[in-house]
């Protein structure tokens, strides 16, 4: 068969996309050339806001009809919350967010299938192939699904369950794998990866995880996916600094700068105690970046929190972030909370801590000319060359690098999201 993919939300989708199209390649099949119609399209969604849920129906509809007659093939949080909507849609084959090796065995039978399970009952990890996306030349490897925080704004407790790990000898073995596969830069994610090991129950937590992946691949850049601040100490901090090849950069799940928002989304934490997590990163990692992902207009916030939010985001520094206007999902404690604010208040907010955001980001890449950063070659066009930095600023050199290769350059000059440099060929 020719499959068409089309993927929506987070670096999991994408890690378990990837495993799909992997072993749809080892079974013989293929994916379609640039202007070619596929025998099989599939879509992986996204549940996390009810836009996402949008965007999913949205990717649906538009892959069937550039690939008209298709087998259609439905997988991922949206459909594991909806797939009576899913199956609506014309959809052949539905799939929640679990059981991707059974997902390609009904792919090949080409047959009508609903396969949704309760994610609760899940109880160990499903091990999937590690590697990379397309065209990639960074790898990823999953070590950990499920969430247990059921923040009141978050559906996606609801769609993957409970905590659940891959074990360490298993990451180890995949991670030397990959290495061998002569990847240089290695992304660790999950759901919500500092609960990781918790399910365990040997001690295991994601410090160990970490360290043991690292040593046995000292060669690689090992990239790590978005954080909650609770699982940032010093103990972690001091035993991934002393590996020496985790990444100086650091996204942070942030949310709100408001201690009363932030309760009020059943976080785990409150500013003071961010702040001081920052400031440990900094510490450990110096040059580190930063960044966090921010909420704005949640239900009940106030003119004044807003402000707080804004300070606070301001204090912190960070190099980069990702704004989003609240947006109400169905089914979270939060889409029923008062106060529920309008559109446009939500969306001048986001504009408002955007503005803030792009000026600190501004700072961050001046604050780079001068360095001398190790870069992962990604793309190249014009002669010219695009990776990204350790802690992770996007770099281009006027000069042919490999791609896949890890070189230092000085950053010679700032430009717009972009630091412009020249390949260091000897630091002697």
């Amino acid at each position: 068969m020719k499959f068409a993919v089309h993927t929506l939300g987070c670096k999991v989708n994408q890690y378990e996309t990837q495993a799909i199209e992997t072993l749809l390649r080892q079974r013989g099949h293929s994916a379609v050339e640039e202007g070619e119609k596929a025998d099989l399209i599939i879509i992986n969604t996204c549940a996390v806001t009810a836009e996402s849920g949008r965007k999913s129906r949205q990717a649906i509809r538009r892959m069937q009809n550039d690939h008209p007659g298709a087998l259609t093939a439905v997988c991922g949080c949206f459909s594991q919350l909806s797939p009576e909507d899913v199956k609506g849609l014309g959809a052949d084959i539905v799939y929640g967010s679990g059981d991707k090796l059974q997902f390609v065995e009904d792919l090949e039978k080409c047959s009508q299938v609903m396969n949704i399970d309760n994610p609760f009952r899940r109880k160990t990890f499903e091990e999937l192939p590690a590697g990379a996306m397309d065209g990639r030349t960074r790898a990823m490897l999953k070590i950990q699904d499920g969430c247990a925080n059921f923040c009141t704004y978050c559906v996606i407790p609801y769609t993957r369950g409970r905590v659940l790990s891959l074990p360490i000898s298993a990451a180890v073995s995949q991670a030397m794998a990959l290495a061998a596969d002569g990847f240089a830069e290695l992304v660790l994610t999950g759901i919500e990866v500092a609960s990781y090991g918790k399910d365990l129950r040997n001690g295991d937590d994601l410090a160990a995880v970490v360290c043991a992946i690292g040593r046995a691949v000292p060669q690689m850049r090992l990239r790590l996916g978005s954080l909650e601040p609770t699982v940032i100490t010093e103990d972690f901090c001091q035993k991934l600094s002393q590996l020496g090849n985790v990444c100086r950069h650091f996204h942070l799940s942030l949310q709100s700068g408001c201690d009363a928002t932030l309760k009020a989304m059943n976080r785990k934490y409150d500013t003071a105690t961010f702040y001081e997590k920052t400031q440990l990163l900094r510490k450990y990692f110096p040059g580190c970046g930063l960044t966090a992902d921010l909420i704005t207009g949640f239900p009940g916030e106030t003119e004044e929190n807003q402000q707080e939010t804004l300070a606070f985001i301001e204090k912190c520094g960070f190099s980069s972030m990702h704004i989003f206007p609240y947006s109400p999902r169905p089914g979270t404690k939060a889409a029923d909370m008062p106060g529920q604010l309008s559109k446009a208040v939500k969306s001048a907010r986001a504009a408002q801590a955007q503005k803030i955001a792009d000026k600190m980001e501004r700072d961050f890449l001046a604050s780079q000319v001068g360095e001398i950063l190790p870069v992962v070659f990604e793309t190249a066009h014009d002669g010219c060359t695009r990776g990204y930095s350790d802690n992770y600023c996007e770099v281009e050199v006027q000069d042919n690098v490999p791609t896949g290769t890890v070189m230092n350059v000085k950053i010679l000059q700032a430009g717009t999201k972009i630091l412009l440099g020249e390949a260091v060929y000897d630091l002697t």
